[in-house]
């Protein structure tokens, strides 16, 4: 088994005033050579974007980015024809492929809107963008694992064009749960939304990650009661 940790207060990061934004991997202005990615994974951003602020039109190309909101409304509009509101629970997945232009604000004047924002490259490139978005019970994830992202529409959640799989999981303090990689190939970044908990016995705070490769399962226990995502991604590409 081998590991790589990030620390909550080793992220890079940037607040533009109308955005506070924490970056795991280098993003922007932030640049780190030992934090390039996590196999697949590029970017992982922990965004925080003021009443009635946002990104104005701007393009993608050939990158699958998944938008996991965790409290607040975002108001997504792109160049194809999409124009919607997402909010917690929702999860929204855009192929960018070819090329397409979209926009993201915060629906409200009166609140603030926060989300992670995940970039993972794609398995093929140069497809034709696609976009979709889904609604989950909060519910589902309550001490168990919510299967949020897989790929090509074979299962739960909103389909990426790559082989990896997203799970959502509420953990409640002393519980613990175990996940089994589809493919012993992929790594698992598990980021801890809220609260605290072990992972392989990896002690991690609120907004840690940890990147676990070279194993077939990984060991998740809460400490606190704790919200954690566990993303599987190719190691290679």
């Amino acid at each position: 088994m081998k590991t790589v940790l990030h620390k909550a207060d080793s992220r890079g990061h940037a607040n533009h005033g109308w955005l506070d934004s924490h970056h795991t991997f280098s993003f922007a202005n932030y640049y780190d050579p030992d934090r390039m990615n996590f196999g697949v994974l590029r970017v992982l951003n922990d965004d925080v974007i003021a009443g009635g602020r946002g990104f104005g039109k701007h393009p993608h190309e050939n990158m699958e980015i998944i938008s996991i909101p965790l409290y607040g409304d975002l108001e997504h509009e792109d160049s194809m024809g999409n124009k919607e509101v997402i909010k917690e629970g929702d999860i929204q997945a855009m192929s960018a492929g070819t090329g397409v232009f979209h926009s993201e604000y915060n629906k409200n004047e009166d609140k603030e809107v926060h989300l992670l924002q995940i970039w993972i490259l794609p398995k093929k490139r140069n497809i034709d963008p696609t976009y979709s978005q889904i609604s989950m019970k909060l519910e589902d994830r309550k001490n168990k694992l919510q299967q949020i992202v897989s790929p090509n529409g074979e299962d739960a959640g909103v389909t990426i064009n790559q082989d990896a799989w997203f799970n959502i999981t509420e953990l409640d303090k002393g519980k613990s749960i175990q996940y089994t990689l589809h493919d012993p190939t992929n790594g698992v970044y598990a980021f801890v939304i809220e609260g605290d908990a072990s992972i392989n016995k990896q002690k991690l705070n609120r907004r840690d990650g940890l990147g676990v490769y070279q194993v077939d399962t990984i060991d998740v226990k809460a400490d606190t009661n704790s919200k954690i995502l566990i993303m599987e991604v190719p190691m290679r590409f």
